[in-house]
């Protein structure tokens, strides 16, 4: 049986219960521990009396965990959720018999395919802890000054060394985890960079690139699909792996489902057919779990899309004019509009960078 967690609030409700259905879809057997970091999130997940969906509250974790919750009071909600990210998983392997590994998951990942293969290699290189690098494309190098790794995908056994390294990540954050780069420290993600040299052969780097596959990677990846299948994303082949985990980072619909913003911007923005492949089946699963949540919620309200104003807003409208930036969606697909131009955004976002700031 595999144990996962996560945590959201009800801005991110949907796209938790989301990633559930794909877990249940996929590994049936699963168990997802979700801390539920509101009473309406709570209400909701209990409601749905599901066998492997195990909703804690966060008044549980904080009444366990007093440092942490007196951390609440030095840092914005943000930050607090980041300082979340070792605690939940630390407080679980302490305290749920039969734990005997724990994979956390941000909330916006979504399965497309039996995640067996990340444990076979975790239990082939017997790590204690596993983690996957951002593998930017090289022209997207410079965002590693937020941390070389994600910590949208995580596992660690419990044993001592992955006891041990959930430990000292939970000190780190507890003393120092802001939305901001400072002292080589980058909110809860920059500590990982230790990792390598603090665990050395106990620490598996996970080279899978179908596994936290995501916006920043994706124009890095030799992607295909059989020219004999409809181009979906379950035949989809990433470096000639298959596609496992999504990480559908910053993708927001607006309240109409009409437009999307895709959030790639800064990455380079899909190509058409990959798009709807990896996006399609994602829109269609927030739509079924914003029904489920609906029928127990009548006046559930979806998370807006913020609105950039200001200076912002002004800075970016050049690049949205070129590229694109939102996805309109007419018969079910996502158009950028943009004659497939988006996809070079990343790079040419990273040659005017390199024009502003060279010497």
């Amino acid at each position: 049986m595999n144990h996962y967690c996560t945590y959201f609030d009800r801005g991110f409700l949907v796209q938790g219960l989301a990633l559930w259905r794909s877990l249940e879809a996929l590994d049936p057997e699963a168990v997802l521990w979700v801390l539920a970091l509101d009473d309406v999130t709570h209400e909701i997940l209990h409601d749905l009396k599901a066998p492997g969906l195990k909703a804690v509250s966060l008044g549980e974790l904080e009444a366990a965990d007093l440092q942490l919750a007196a951390a609440k009071d030095n840092r914005t909600r943000v930050e607090y959720y980041f300082t979340l990210s070792p605690c939940w998983p630390r407080w679980l392997l302490a305290t749920q018999p039969g734990v005997e590994r724990i994979t956390y998951l941000d909330a916006d990942l979504f399965f497309f395919a039996n995640p067996a293969p990340i444990f076979t290699a975790m239990e082939v290189a017997r790590a204690s802890v596993l983690i996957t690098a951002h593998r930017f494309p090289s022209w997207l190098e410079h965002y590693e000054k937020h941390g070389r790794f994600n910590v949208g995908v995580l596992v660690f056994r419990n044993d001592l060394t992955g006891r041990a390294c959930l430990d000292h990540w939970r000190a780190q954050c507890l003393e120092w985890c802001y939305d901001q780069l400072e002292d080589a420290r980058y909110a809860d993600q920059k500590y990982l960079d230790q990792w390598p040299t603090q665990l050395g052969a106990s620490l598996l780097v996970l080279d899978h690139p179908g596994v936290n596959f995501a916006p920043w990677n994706w124009a890095g990846a030799s992607v295909n699909a059989p020219r004999h299948a409809k181009y979906a994303a379950t035949q989809l082949s990433i470096n000639g792996s298959p596609l496992i985990v999504f990480h559908f980072a910053r993708y927001r619909e607006a309240a109409d489902s009409r437009w999307s913003h895709a959030g790639q911007l800064d990455y380079g923005v899909m190509p058409y057919r990959l798009r709807n492949a990896i996006y399609g089946p994602y829109s269609r699963a927030l739509a079924a779990a914003r029904a489920e949540v609906l029928t127990r919620s009548p006046g559930f309200m979806r998370a807006k899309i913020s609105r950039r104003s200001g200076r912002e807003f002004w800075r970016t409208l050049p690049l949205r004019i070129v590229f694109g930036g939102a996805w309109l969606r007419i018969g079910g697909r996502f158009h950028n509009l943009r004659f497939g131009l988006g996809r070079w955004s990343g790079q040419c976002l990273a040659a005017l960078r390199r024009l502003r700031f060279r010497k």
